[in-house]
């Protein structure tokens, strides 16, 4: 319930983006346009554009990606699809809590963390970000 409600307050927020749409858009698995970086991580761009603007898109990593400590400068909402991820803070002790298919996770803007796909499987998740993307590498 707790996913749902959160979920719905992300929609509630993009929605003012959207006030002057006039047709659904429905997109189906087969149709996502994925592009990937050079890291392997590959984007599906939903809603926005997402190196200037809030956004949101489907993010696949491939199985065993572990991030470099960084931050973005927006916070990043996420429900799980496929695969198993971790988010943790890059001074965390333990190694995350283990994020299957409908898991919700949510990272603020500015933390320090680490994300990894642990399992062998791709993990791809549905992302929201309240601001553009970015990627700042921070030092341990």
């Amino acid at each position: 319930m707790r996913t749902l409600t959160i979920l719905a307050l992300v929609a509630t927020a993009t929605s003012a983006s959207m006030a002057n749409a006039d047709a659904i858009t429905a997109i189906t698995p087969a149709a996502l346009d994925w592009v990937e970086t050079p890291e392997g991580v590959a984007f599906a761009d939903l809603h926005g554009t997402r190196m200037s603007e809030p956004y949101m898109s489907m993010v696949r990593l491939p199985g065993g990606t572990v991030s470099p400590p960084h931050i973005k400068s927006a916070n990043m909402f996420g429900v799980m699809i496929s695969g198993t991820m971790t988010h943790m803070s890059a001074t965390a002790a333990d190694a995350g809590t283990p994020l299957g298919a409908g898991a919700f996770y949510l990272v603020p803007a500015n933390l320090p963390h680490v994300s990894s796909c642990v399992s062998t499987e791709p993990c791809i998740t549905f992302l929201y970000q309240d601001g553009a993307f970015d990627f700042l590498p921070v030092d341990q």
